[in-house]
């Protein structure tokens, strides 16, 4: 492979995925945690955008409970959103000919 050509797919590679990472930040997961009394909503990007929590379950003397499902529904939204952008970039990897796995 000539460097001339390995510069252009390295330039296709970089616009595929600046163009991924601004359709992943618009895309949404939603994770309920606790039975759905906790709901996280975050996007493709990793941020969380959204918190959403049943009164019923906002009880003074247990404020622990309401920390744990909070930080659990936080934590599979994240998740879910890496899993989200490690499979679009797999995507764009694979397509350019590069071996699984190859990181950016």
């Amino acid at each position: 492979m000539n460097i001339a050509k390995m510069l252009k797919q390295a330039q296709k590679m970089q616009q595929s995925m600046q163009s991924m990472q601004a359709e992943l930040a618009t895309r949404t997961i939603e994770v309920s945690a606790g039975g759905g009394k906790v709901n996280v909503t975050a996007n493709g990007a990793g941020e969380v955008i959204a918190i959403k929590i049943d009164p019923a379950v906002v009880d003074p003397e247990d404020v622990e409970m309401l920390e744990d499902l909070v930080l659990s529904g936080v934590k599979q939204a994240i998740e879910r959103g890496k899993a989200l952008a490690a499979g679009e970039m797999e995507k764009i990897t694979s397509s350019m000919g590069l071996p699984p796995g190859m990181g950016f």
